[in-house]
């Protein structure tokens, strides 16, 4: 055994010998992550960018040659390709390296000074000289033992997995490029107090970091900085010093939970109504506000502020998220962008930004010609117009998100639009439509990707025929109520959905029947389905096996006409057992024998 695993090492290290230079260079750029990581190839590639690895070369962006290299890994079987989501855009989404190339991508990493990860245990008799630095989850040293270990005037990239500690970023990192603290616990405001002395930085994810409310305005002095990742904190707004920061070209925010939803517009609805009185709501903020000056310790508490706070990160927590929300009753969900966005003219991704409360940020929001992934939330009929005029401008838009929660929600906003971006491959709607908008009919010849929620559309033949024609759609997701009515009967009919890959039901409506035709979605490779069947498509008794012979009482019919299908999943819900028999028989029937998953 150990002889075979000698020669596929051999063979192994021949095929790492036999890479080009910029290939080996991120191959060992991988030695950063742990055992068994799925690393994202959206993170990698903004990484890569950032370390110089990849630029613009004849007409095709930094972020496109970032990917051709992730893709000739992956052709080269150096790594293994993985998703992180069914439901990705592309048929990878991330990586991990297989055990024995890991060996090789460490040792060779740490031979060339390339990556050196810190871990428990690790004895050194000399200080190491090291690119990129991680931090394992298991490392349990203190700052002595940190700044003895590692020559940190060298390193370009630190990477944190676990817990903060603050003398994880020192004033000595004069050259650091990427500081990635991605679900990093223990993170506070004032521990980025003095992160603007890293002239160098161009990449900064605080990423799932729950205790950051708040962005330093020493961030202004990251003149460099590219790539900004707020997702999973409580930021609620951009600071304006932001507005300095010319090469920025991903900001990339979410609220804590990363749904998607825009939760907070519900929010009075479900307080009592004396709270709804704007003077009882200024009395209760100030009141907070008073909490958390006097008493910091039990407001950090109550909000669930994790972390080794002090009182000014308690007070910032309160005046700069908890507040603002409630005086002005504006989103959880979203990020506020100053004025003067407009001039940020290298963003190419911008999302979600509220636009509830400022209109002007969507005139100028159309300003930014070079935008191709864009984000908003809480759109309404108050701004539906400026949202539509900005959507004709950006001609080089990809990929749209557009969210308004309740009702009347997105109703009509989108009716404005004579014309989408011509380049737009990826659009979610979430929010009330009752009807889809009429250039989605014709108007989107290369959308590959289409998500509805809370869409709560009234005509569903109408939609699933106009769906069904579009000439690229590979995934279709439809997700809580998006279809309104008693009944929800869902028909693929022949001939329609000629490229879709992808299906995925969750909760639609009352969805009765879902049947597929001959000729249907010919592509279809993955269906998906959560939620609970209604009562009585399953309930009628069945003689034996022969669930055949009732056909009209089933969830799902037509499903052995779908001959590229792969795979069936049924999550969530406590399905009846003569549902799932019917999914099966019907798989059984099906040339492919796909198989049928229970999530």
């Amino acid at each position: 055994m150990n002889a075979e695993l000698d020669t596929i090492r051999t063979v192994l290290l021949k095929s790492y010998d036999g890479l080009p230079y910029h290939l080996k260079a991120c191959l060992l750029y991988l030695a950063i992550f742990p055992e068994d990581y799925k690393i994202s190839l959206t993170r990698l590639v903004w990484r890569w960018i950032a370390e110089g690895y990849s630029r613009e070369v004849c007409g095709k962006s930094s972020y496109e040659i970032a990917e051709s290299y992730f893709m000739d890994l992956i052709r080269r079987s150096m790594v293994l390709p993985s998703r992180l989501s069914r439901h990705g855009e592309k048929e990878f989404d991330s990586c991990q390296l297989y055990d024995i190339i890991r060996e090789i991508v460490i040792s060779k990493s740490m031979e060339e000074s390339l990556v050196f990860r810190l871990e428990q245990g690790c004895t050194l008799n000399s200080q190491v000289r090291t690119r990129h630095l991680s931090v394992s989850k298991n490392w349990k040293g203190d700052q002595s033992e940190f700044e003895s270990t590692v020559d940190l005037s060298r390193v370009r990239s630190i990477t944190i997995f676990g817990k903060w500690r603050p003398f994880f970023v020192s004033d000595k990192m004069r050259l650091l490029r990427v500081l990635d603290l991605e679900g990093t616990s223990g993170l506070v405001d004032h521990h980025l107090k003095h992160i603007g002395k890293l002239f160098h930085l161009r990449y900064l994810s605080l990423r799932g970091c729950h205790g950051i409310y708040h962005l330093p305005g020493s961030l202004c002095n990251l003149r460099q900085l590219q790539t900004l990742d707020v997702r999973g904190t409580n930021i609620f707004k951009l600071p304006k010093s932001i507005m300095k920061l010319r090469k920025l070209q991903h900001v990339r925010a979410r609220g804590v939970g990363s749904t998607d939803e825009c939760v907070y517009q519900e929010y009075p609805d479900e307080v009592p109504k004396l709270m709804r009185n704007k003077l009882c709501m200024l009395t209760s903020s100030l009141a907070g506000f008073c909490v958390a000056c006097c008493a910091p310790q039990l407001l950090k508490e109550c909000m669930s502020i994790d972390g080794d706070t002090n009182r000014r990160d308690v007070c910032t927590a309160c005046c700069c998220s908890y507040l603002p929300m409630q005086l002005t009753r504006r989103s959880a969900r979203g990020l506020a962008v100053p004025r003067g966005i407009h001039r940020l003219k290298a963003l190419h991704t911008l999302g979600v930004v509220n636009v509830s409360r400022r209109k002007a940020a969507l005139r100028e929001i159309a300003r930014l010609t070079g935008l191709r992934k864009l984000g908003v939330t809480c759109v309404d009929e108050s701004n539906s117009g400026e949202l539509c005029s900005a959507l004709a401008s950006l001609s080089c838009l990809e990929s749209l998100l557009a969210q308004s929660e309740g009702k009347p929600g997105l109703f009509g906003c989108l009716d404005g639009l004579s014309s989408p971006p011509e380049n737009l491959g990826s659009l979610k709607l979430y929010g009330n439509l009752v009807k889809l908008p009429a250039w989605i009919d014709g108007g989107l010849k290369n959308l590959a990707k289409l998500k509805l929620r809370s869409s709560r559309i009234t005509d569903h033949d109408a939609a699933i025929q106009v769906l069904g024609s579009l000439p690229n759609l590979a995934l279709l997701h439809l997700r809580k109520e998006s279809f309104e009515g008693e009944e929800v009967h869902l028909r693929f009919s022949g001939g329609s959905f000629q490229t879709l890959m992808v299906l995925e039901l969750s909760s639609p409506g009352k969805l009765k029947s879902v049947g597929f035709e001959e000729g249907a979605a010919p592509k279809l490779e993955l269906l998906e389905y959560c939620g609970q069947p209604e009562e009585d498509a399953v309930s009628k008794e069945n003689n034996g096996d022969q669930i055949e012979e009732a056909p009209s009482v089933w969830l799902f019919s037509g499903l052995a006409f779908l001959g590229s299908l792969k795979e069936v999943v049924l999550k969530g819900g406590d399905y009846k057992n003569d549902f799932v028999r019917n999914v099966y028989y019907q798989l059984q029937s099906n040339p492919r024998r796909p198989l049928l998953k229970m999530d």
